[in-house]
């Protein structure tokens, strides 16, 4: 059999394995399965650590597994029918995949794909099975990606193919944190040139939002942060001013309105907390965006 027929063995490795909720993650050797068709196999090259990640393992049933999911690569083999990635590539994971042809792809209005979108019950697409195990016994995925492990098999949609000079140890953020925030403010609020702008958190979403926004020609981008150390870096991306509802004697939405003359035009909340989406809301013109 010449080596380009040749299918791709079980893969040993390490990785952070999650056996319980809440319990600390232990360094595992996994036997990572081959790529099933349409699935590609990456080596995870750098990957980071986001927020969501925390809060499932706090939270979710599902276990034992292996976490991660904002991770850059290079693909060590493919499966059956994989057309768009070769051997070699380098690829940033995608939580959110895309089959581009069901109707939430095609309608270039939603990234929710109806056949790979979020994945929650810790197998693959394709046969809802596992590609990990360890001693032989199954360890679930996470968001469709688990890059918490030296190796892993994602869905061909859940990946994308990047330039061979991007650094891989810094565009891992671009596959959630970056892409969620500049998406927010690009593609779904579609930000207009002049208008004003609020942000809710400046962690990594928050700032991509308002170098969205600066990028769309946002004439007052306020940022709401209760950290102090983050007011000089979100400078640099866009923020204009900045309020600490620690500091405020009133209602953060009323200062925010009276700044920005009767409200902003686009709000964003960035924390994920519901009542934080209460006072996004309520910081806004009759006429604004909330995302």
């Amino acid at each position: 059999m010449s080596s380009s027929t040749k299918q791709p063995d079980v893969i040993t490795c390490k990785a952070m394995v999650a056996w319980e909720a809440g319990k600390e993650l232990v360094m595992e050797e996994v036997q990572v399965s081959p790529p099933q068709p349409h699935e590609i196999r990456v080596k995870v090259v750098c990957t980071s650590l986001c927020r969501t990640d925390i809060t499932a393992w706090e939270t979710q049933a599902i276990f034992p597994r292996i976490f991660g999911h904002e991770a850059s690569g290079i693909v060590e083999s493919v499966g059956k029918g994989v057309t768009e990635f070769v051997e070699g590539d380098h690829v940033l994971t995608v939580f959110t995949g895309e089959c581009k042809t069901c109707i939430h792809c095609a309608s270039g209005k939603s990234n929710m794909c109806q056949v790979l979108g979020l994945e929650r019950r810790g197998v693959m697409h394709s046969d809802q099975r596992t590609r990990f195990s360890v001693k032989g016994e199954p360890v679930y995925h996470y968001c469709a990606v688990s890059s918490f492990s030296e190796y892993t098999v994602v869905h061909s949609g859940c990946a994308v193919k990047v330039s061979p000079h991007a650094p891989l140890e810094k565009i891992c953020l671009l596959s959630c944190g970056v892409a969620a925030g500049l998406g927010a403010a690009w593609n779904v609020a579609d930000i207009s040139k002049g208008s004003t702008v609020v942000i809710f958190g400046l962690g990594t979403v928050g700032l991509a939002v308002a170098q969205g926004a600066k990028l769309r020609g946002a004439s007052q981008i306020i940022g709401v942060e209760t950290n102090p150390e983050k007011y000089e870096k979100a400078k640099a991306f866009g923020v204009t001013e900045f309020l600490n509802p620690k500091d405020c004697k009133e209602p953060i939405q009323q200062v925010i309105k009276r700044l920005s003359g009767g409200g902003t035009d686009y709000s964003f909340e960035c924390i994920g907390d519901t009542g934080t989406v209460a006072t996004a809301l309520q910081s806004c013109c009759d006429s604004s965006v909330v995302s």
